[in-house]
This record gives structure tokens, C-alpha cells and sequence, in this order.
């Protein structure tokens, strides 16, 4: 009797690209998309790593992250309204993600030639004609999507089938250490908020600096909150003067 394992295993095939400045890449070809199979990301999960073609070239995702921060977010298809306006925000918000040290890169289940078309819409009717400036992932066989657990109970028979779903709508932030720090998927009807996304990253980004937790609705410049775990006496040494208002919460500004 053959193992699952085994059979895995199988799939693992060299597939060459054949295209300009292309190197042979490892691709993995799914038995099938079983929801028994789906793997399972949580916070704190080291990102699954993939090779696959972009918008950009052939990369290597761990490669890409580097040592930076980066934001995945995904999109079930070219040419939808909703992403469409996404992406244009998210392109027009990239130089606040550089500032903060964070890369950008898109996922859609088309190719790299459909991809390059929508882009020139959405430079056309949402960056007024500005480059369109970060990779925009070819996701054609869901497998990155599969391997991200972006889709919903209700999909996984279209997936299987090679239907078009409408639920690959995720946002991972990943850090440097290449953990899954932050996952957030929407519904095909409801637009993303690039505020918030950035606001999340700052959070995130202070609190691994400061060692502090944000409050509800925190901006940059607002206080924030000491945790428990630190005493009265090492708040005061670590961030001088503090607001107590219970013996659990407490704020100061940083």
C-alpha cells in the first residue's frame, strides 16, 4: 500500500521554463486539493516558501523576503472590480511600505501576460498613469493559494474542479524571520483598507522594537500599553513616567 507521504513525495517533478533569463524551478504538483489535505497556516507559522513566476520574473519566496518585512495579498482572478481598486491603493501607498522596510507583492490565479494587462488598467484608473511597481504573483493552478489556505468551506469544490473561486482574498504580513505575524481574509464583496494594513505594520514593527502592545484603534504617536508581565518598577526604569489606570493596564508613550 502506497503512503501518502510516498505519493507526495512523487509530485515533486523539475519542470523547466521556458522563457527569457528563466532558471529550471521546483513545482509542486498537487494530487489533488482535498480539504483533508489543506494545510494549515496560523500566526506564527513560518510562511510556506514557493517558486513560481510574477510580473517581476521567476522567484524564490523566501529569497524575496530577504530580511525585510513583507505583505502577500491575494486576489481569485484579473479583471475583478474590487481588486482592481486594491491594487491601485496598494501601489500608491508603496512608498509609505518602503519607509518602513517592507516589500509588497500581489497574487492572482491568471498568468503573467493577463496580469500585465490589468496592470495597465489599474494605472490607467487608479495611480493617474504611475508605474505599477511591485510583482504580481501567477497563481494559474490555486497552488499557492491552496498551500496559503485561502479558501473558504464553500470553494473547495470549485478549486478541485479548476473553476474560478471567489474567495483567494488574504492579506499575511510576514516578518523578517519569515513568520506568518497577521492574517486577514475578506469576502469577494467587500474592499480592503490599506490604512489599516499600514497602521498594522507600525504596531507590529513598535512592539518588537519597544516590547509594548497597542490599544484599540492605536496610531503612530499615541500611547500604548505596558504589559502585565512587566512590574511597576521595571515600567518606570524602562519607560519612565506611566499612567495607571488598573493594576493590569497601563499606559505611556514611547
Amino acid at each position: 500500500m502506497i503512503s501518502r507521504v510516498s505519493v507526495i513525495r512523487k509530485c515533486f517533478v523539475s519542470t523547466p521554463y521556458v522563457g527569457p533569463r528563466f532558471r529550471p524551478i521546483q513545482q509542486l504538483r498537487f494530487v489533488s486539493f482535498k480539504q483533508v489535505d489543506q494545510p494549515r497556516i496560523r500566526i506564527g507559522s513560518i510562511a510556506p516558501n514557493f517558486k513560481v513566476d510574477t510580473t517581476k520574473g521567476p522567484i524564490d519566496f523566501h529569497e524575496y523576503i530577504g530580511d525585510s518585512w513583507v505583505i502577500l495579498f491575494s486576489h481569485p482572478a484579473d479583471y475583478t472590480p474590487v481588486c482592481t481598486t486594491e491594487l491601485g491603493a496598494f501601489s500608491n501607498l508603496k512608498p509609505e511600505f518602503d519607509k518602513r522596510g517592507v516589500k509588497l507583492i500581489g497574487l492572482s490565479t491568471e498568468g503573467v501576460d493577463s496580469h500585465k494587462g490589468w496592470i495597465k488598467d489599474i494605472e490607467e484608473v487608479q495611480t493617474n498613469g504611475k508605474e505599477f511597481s511591485f510583482p504580481i504573483i501567477a497563481d494559474g493552478k490555486r497552488e499557492v493559494a491552496y498551500k496559503y489556505d485561502m479558501v473558504t468551506e464553500e470553494d473547495f469544490g470549485a478549486l478541485e474542479q479548476g473553476k474560478t473561486v471567489a474567495t483567494i482574498r488574504s492579506v499575511y504580513i510576514i516578518d523578517p524571520l519569515k513568520k506568518i505575524r497577521l492574517i486577514m481574509t475578506y469576502p469577494a464583496s467587500t474592499g480592503r483598507n490599506t490604512s489599516e494594513v499600514l497602521r498594522v505594520i507600525d504596531a507590529l514593527q513598535l512592539s518588537d522594537a519597544k516590547g509594548v502592545a497597542t490599544p484599540v484603534d492605536w496610531t503612530v504617536g499615541k500611547e500604548v500599553i505596558i504589559p502585565p508581565t512587566v512590574s511597576d518598577e521595571d515600567a518606570k526604569a524602562k519607560f519612565g513616567d506611566f499612567r495607571k489606570v488598573k493594576p493590569y493596564l497601563r499606559f505611556t508613550k514611547v
